[in-house]
């Protein structure tokens, strides 16, 4: 059984120096740019003291020198990511995130070995150990989860990789294993949590893997109407999006002519619109200013009853559900 769970280990070794070595390309291309642009310090700095906690725990556990190997390792190249990103950072970013790693990862991981080495006998160093063993790397898993839940609103599978989310699963699989062999419940926790979490991912990229980035909010064409474009605000305009800017004396003097103002389907396309109060009042007064600059004929544009109550529901209208039925004629041409 010995020799078993040792090549498990060993297997659990190679899958998870894998997982560390992933961040490389990101890594290089921060040496190449000279630039750490929008990468973030925390993963990186947040691993670095999880693999200093599980090297420790090793350390004092009995027969835990596979976890030492894969864990120290682990925190080596964690620290180099870490001191690359410190002297790619900007001024601001270098400051904040040299304070960060002291606090976390000198500071925290020091007070927990001073702690535990001096204070407390062996039995407890080591359940004490482990048990902030897992709570960090628990609390790392919420990255993962809020990735599921963007590719689940997206319906893309864009910023979680196949591989990637295939490999958390098998090295939390194989450390699970390794855990119920050698009867360790402090690894077997977070692996197997982990081994769901991967299996939950694979879930995911299975169903939405075909599926392509979606734009968030509300589409353009869901409330194009004939002579309108509502998209985000009212602007009046021919089939050719008239530049809504342009002054009444520029409209041909022989021949003029008011793009049809019908948004019958309003109702039917726009299902919530979040604007205020004060925003609504300010369109209902650039239409109804905009329409009065204009000479009509006999076919003098009417304001109907339905009209008046939607600039009222413009007026009144909180950050709510709005439905608003216009209605217009267009004006016959004046010569």
């Amino acid at each position: 059984m010995a020799d078993v769970s040792f090549i498990i280990g060993v297997v659990g070794n190679v899958i998870s120096l894998l997982l560390f070595i992933s961040p490389v390309k990101t890594f290089w291309r921060i040496v190449k740019n000279k630039s750490t642009q929008d990468f973030k310090p925390l993963p990186y700095i947040c691993t670095l003291l999880s693999t200093s906690l599980w090297t420790y725990y090793g350390l004092i556990k009995p027969g835990g020198l596979l976890i030492v190997t894969v864990n120290g390792a682990g925190a080596a190249l964690e620290a180099v990511y870490v001191i690359l990103f410190i002297f790619y950072a900007t001024k601001e970013h270098k400051l904040k995130t040299i304070v960060l790693v002291l606090l976390v990862d000198v500071v925290f991981f020091a007070a927990v070995f001073l702690v535990t080495f001096l204070v407390l006998n062996q039995h407890i160093r080591l359940i004490v150990v482990g048990s902030l063993c897992v709570c960090v790397t628990l609390s790392m898993y919420v990255a993962p989860l809020a990735v599921m839940r963007s590719v689940m609103v997206t319906k893309s599978v864009e910023f979680m990789p196949f591989f990637l989310s295939f490999f958390l699963f098998l090295n939390g699989g194989v450390w699970a294993v390794w855990a119920v062999l050698e009867r360790d419940v402090f690894v077997g926790i977070p692996n197997g949590t982990g081994f769901g979490l991967g299996a939950a991912q694979l879930l995911v990229c299975m169903i939405y893997g075909k599926g392509k980035p979606r734009r968030e909010g509300i589409r353009e064409e869901d409330v194009k109407t004939e002579g309108f474009k509502l998209v985000g605000d009212i602007e009046m305009g021919g089939e050719d999006g008239a530049d809504s800017k342009s002054h009444p004396n520029n409209l041909d003097e022989k021949r003029v002519s008011i793009p049809k103002a019908n948004i019958h389907g309003l109702r039917k396309h726009v299902k919530s619109l979040s604007l205020d109060s004060g925003k609504l009042q300010s369109d209902a007064d650039q239409l109804q200013f905009r329409l009065s600059l204009v000479p009509h004929h006999e076919g003098e544009i009417q304001k109907t009853s339905e009209n008046t109550e939607c600039e009222k529901s413009y007026a009144e209208s909180q950050p709510a559900l709005i439905f608003c039925n216009w209605e217009s004629h267009r004006p016959k041409h004046m010569h």
